[in-house]
């Protein structure tokens, strides 16, 4: 059982990837042959370009601060230490949307600067929001908690010894972080960056608001605008091969010293900074917090409480229900398979078991529109199927079951994020001692009863924070959502960039909000496990 059920997981991630990719197998299509000569390299490029532009501005920003927090003390440093961790609640495409109204020309931003310097329109150069470099920008703001978490933990759990050596042989502060500090803490700084980029290329509603022709734009182009499944698919293929890239560029990080050497694991104590110095660290560690939430958020407050949706009541209400219960079935079928990975992980230890369990948990690193993809050419294929048969053999009128349905939807959603939820539990499940199982199974309890009476008591914690990771994924998944839902089918997320792309984003205020509001429930469980386990080290 502990075999077969992984094997069956790892088939459930893994056909939409198959699907995709076997759309490379043939590349003779006239739509392929057009798009590989026209637009295709243009795609590639901006992706690239995109992706290198935010991998430099989330590592100055993510490890700048982390180092910034862990080695020095300045008034402020304990909020900032759990604040710089809330841009990660705002979701890419509503930064995007806020600042563009803010920045563009009619915008208040300008309008100020006309009035106070007395210009007019052709008296000065702004620079443009909706371009390359600003969809850049505004991921990056939303991005760099991934590296900011993990070099802040590896930062904390480097040895004092290794401080005390640069100070001994008179190194200045500088050249410590960039000779010792920073090479030891390669393998999670390149993690964070990996997961940065992994959101980069699997964001559309950046990109297609600012007009960035990238990879994912391009799967959205040639499906809705031109009609080309099969070439669409295609497109997603190549997006895999980017996704596959960074997996191996994350894996080929973790190598080498990932721990200190030395056996003194005590963090080093943090220097205080007093005048001129002070106020730097609170302006570097400040400045990302305010641009990645505290404007947006006060902004989106202020449309939502003056202006908001048009439809606040009951057909709001409505858009609200359907994003809270397709989100809590997939979150709950999500967090229940993750559960019966991990103990299969853990009952079964086999190099095999640990390769399907890997598989079955590449869905995060795969972007919401190539996971959409190859669901749309496994539910088509499957559908064909099934109204053959009942057509054929029931003689009943054939119907979409699977095609365009919620079902379709809730499966994307579940290879997607099935991954956050099992990195929780897993991790909950490997500080429940093997001597408990043991010892239960000595009294005579089967593996049900070892699960029930034993480990669901004990993992109580990590399988709700896997739900909620899952829960509020799903909320703000958008490329997914818009290729997948049925007819008619609203959400937050999709009211949210359907509003926005008409530049109505007073109205598009409030989803937007109450997406934001959800997603500070993860983020706060996250700043406050890391303050606990800080605290745990320093007793």
């Amino acid at each position: 059982m502990w075999r077969v059920v992984p094997a069956l997981l790892a088939l459930m991630v893994a056909a939409p990837i198959f699907s995709v990719l076997w759309s490379l197998t043939d590349l003779s299509g006239d739509t392929w042959q057009h798009l590989a000569q026209t637009v295709l390299p243009t795609y590639v490029a901006n992706t690239l370009l995109l992706m290198m532009l935010v991998g430099i501005m989330t590592f100055c920003l993510g490890v700048g601060a982390a180092w910034i927090i862990v080695s020095f003390r300045f008034p402020g440093d304990r909020i900032l230490s759990w604040a710089l961790v809330l841009p990660l609640a705002m979701p890419g495409y509503i930064i995007a949307y806020v600042y563009t109204d803010l920045l563009e020309f009619a915008g208040p931003v300008q309008t100020m600067l006309r009035e106070m310097m007395g210009w007019q329109a052709r008296d000065y150069t702004f620079p443009p929001i909706r371009s390359l470099g600003g969809a850049a920008l505004m991921l990056s703001l939303v991005l760099y908690p991934y590296v900011y978490l993990l070099a802040r933990t590896a930062f904390q759990r480097q040895s004092v010894a290794l401080v005390e050596a640069t100070r001994v042989l008179g190194v200045t502060p500088t050249r410590a972080f960039l000779r010792v500090a920073l090479p030891c803490a390669r393998p999670a700084i390149a993690g964070g960056v990996a997961l940065a980029l992994m959101e980069t290329i699997a964001d559309y509603g950046v990109a297609d608001y600012f007009g960035v022709s990238t990879l994912t734009a391009g799967i959205f182009r040639t499906w809705l605008s031109m009609g080309e499944p099969v070439a669409a698919a295609q497109i997603a293929a190549i997006l895999f091969l980017f996704a596959g890239g960074l997996i191996v560029f994350e894996r080929m990080n973790r190598r080498g010293n990932v721990a200190n050497p030395l056996g003194r694991d005590v963090a080093a104590a943090r220097q205080p900074l007093a005048g001129l110095k002070a106020w730097g660290a609170m302006i570097a560690c400040g400045v990302p917090v305010l641009l990645g939430f505290i404007v947006p958020a006060y902004v989106l407050a202020v449309y939502a409480l003056t202006i908001g949706d048009p439809l606040l009541g009951a057909r709001f209400v409505f858009f609200a229900l359907n994003s809270l219960w397709v989100a809590g079935i997939a979150a709950l079928v999500a967090t229940l398979c993750a559960l019966v990975l991990a103990y299969a992980g853990r009952r079964e230890r086999g190099q095999s078991n640990n390769i399907l369990i890997r598989l079955a948990t590449l869905g995060y690193a795969l972007p919401g529109a190539m996971v959409a993809i190859g669901v749309l050419a496994i539910a088509g294929a499957l559908d064909q199927k099934i109204a053959i048969f009942m057509r054929d053999t029931l003689g009943m009128k054939p119907q979409l079951l699977l095609t365009g349905t919620v079902l379709g939807l809730l499966f994307a959603y579940v290879v997607r994020f099935l991954t956050a939820s099992f990195n929780s539990v897993q991790a909950g499940l490997e500080k429940i001692h093997t001597t408990l199982d043991d010892a239960a199974r000595m009294l005579g309890a089967a593996s049900g009863r070892v699960v029930t009476r034993v480990h669901l008591p004990l993992l109580r914690g990590p399988l709700l924070a896997g739900f909620l990771l899952v829960f509020i994924d799903v909320m703000k998944e958008l490329p997914a959502t818009l290729l997948l839902r049925p007819f008619n089918f609203e959400t937050l997320a999709t009211r949210t960039y359907r509003l926005a792309s008409d530049e109505r984003l007073a109205e598009a205020s409030t989803s937007a909000l109450l997406i934001v509001a959800l997603g500070l429930i993860p983020t706060i469980m996250l700043s406050i496990s890391i303050a606990r386990a800080a605290l745990r080290r320093k007793g």
